[in-house]
């Protein structure tokens, strides 16, 4: 029952790295039946069929999430890489709550921790452990279902990120509410597109999701394996240019690695950076401020090689 509660209430645990080293490390599967119903729910595709207006809502769906995520959840929950203003900061934290990879101080406690023992032990996801447990073992462990929250004290503040922590099953519930009325609504007063309410909450809601969640979790796992290092970082972190495009430009890691803190994550012209091109438009609008790049000596410095391969 206790596992079951928990798929609605996190509670507010503070979760210290000392219960975490002797917290159970297996899988517990019971509370991650709802991972399980994600995944599942997507072979409904074979009944419910395709439609334009579903598949388009799916990658668009993908993209505003992951936007969401590598943006806010990482370059600014995580790193804090520029600054924004309270409305807009939970705005994005709500959008990434929406992409059921948990609540922003939970996200941020986890990757501040994998920054400190990057590879190491007591890294959360290091692929040193195995690819599947980089990929998903790890948050589905009794170890790492809550987080150490000292790690986040500039975040706890917040009681309206407390809140999607505590309850963050909520939002996705929520957003796949509102894309099966969605496609009732578009049934009955746009037949012609062909779609109805099961169609796009299977391709909106969970495809959307599990093809976002995996291609995220991709970082932890292929990004310290598959890739180039242009640094020494002391870690296996790597750059990955197809990894780049999947996430929005979160696969330029050997580059987020040698200098964290970066808002903009292609330290050069042609490491395309998505997520950074946005936050410069945003920051241009007003939105944000005091955003964070690499300085010149920074970039060039701890260098393997240089630009020309040597």
């Amino acid at each position: 029952m206790k596992s079951i509660r928990k798929w609605f209430d996190n509670g507010e645990t503070n979760f210290s790295a000392q219960s975490a080293d002797t917290a159970d490390a297996g899988i517990d599967w019971l509370r991650v039946i709802p991972f399980i119903v994600l995944h599942l729910a997507c072979l409904a595709v074979f009944i419910v069929g395709v439609s334009s207006v579903a598949v388009v809502t799916a990658v668009v769906l993908y993209i505003v999430r992951m936007f969401a995520i590598t943006a806010f959840y990482h370059r600014y929950f995580a790193h804090k890489a520029f600054k924004t203003s309270r409305p807009v900061q939970f705005v994005f934290a709500l959008i990434g709550a929406s992409a059921t990879q948990r609540g922003p101080l939970w996200w941020a406690a986890h990757h501040r921790q994998h920054h400190r023992h990057a590879d190491q032990a007591a890294d959360p996801h290091s692929p040193k452990q195995g690819f599947l447990w980089s990929h998903m073992g790890w948050f589905l462990s009794g170890k790492h279902y809550q987080a150490d929250y000292r790690l986040v004290p500039d975040w706890q503040r917040f009681a309206e990120l407390r809140w999607l922590d505590r309850f963050d099953l909520t939002v996705p519930v929520l957003l796949a509410v509102a894309l099966f009325i969605f496609g009732m609504l578009l049934e009955r007063f746009a037949p012609g597109l062909g779609t109805n309410g099961w169609q796009m909450l299977v391709w909106g809601y969970f495809i959307s999701t599990v093809v976002l969640l995996h291609a995220t979790l991709l970082i932890n796992s292929m990004a310290h394996r598959v890739g180039k290092k242009r640094y020494q970082t002391g870690d296996e972190s790597r750059n990955n240019f197809v990894l780049a495009l999947l996430t929005l430009g979160e696969g330029w890691h050997n580059n987020h690695h040698h200098y964290p803190v970066s808002a903009r994550q292609g330290f050069y012209w042609w490491e395309v950076d998505f997520s950074y091109y946005v936050l410069k438009l945003m920051q241009k609008a007003g939105l944000i401020w005091d955003v964070k790049t690499v300085p010149l000596d920074k970039r060039e410095s701890k260098k393997i090689f240089n630009e020309a391969g040597v």
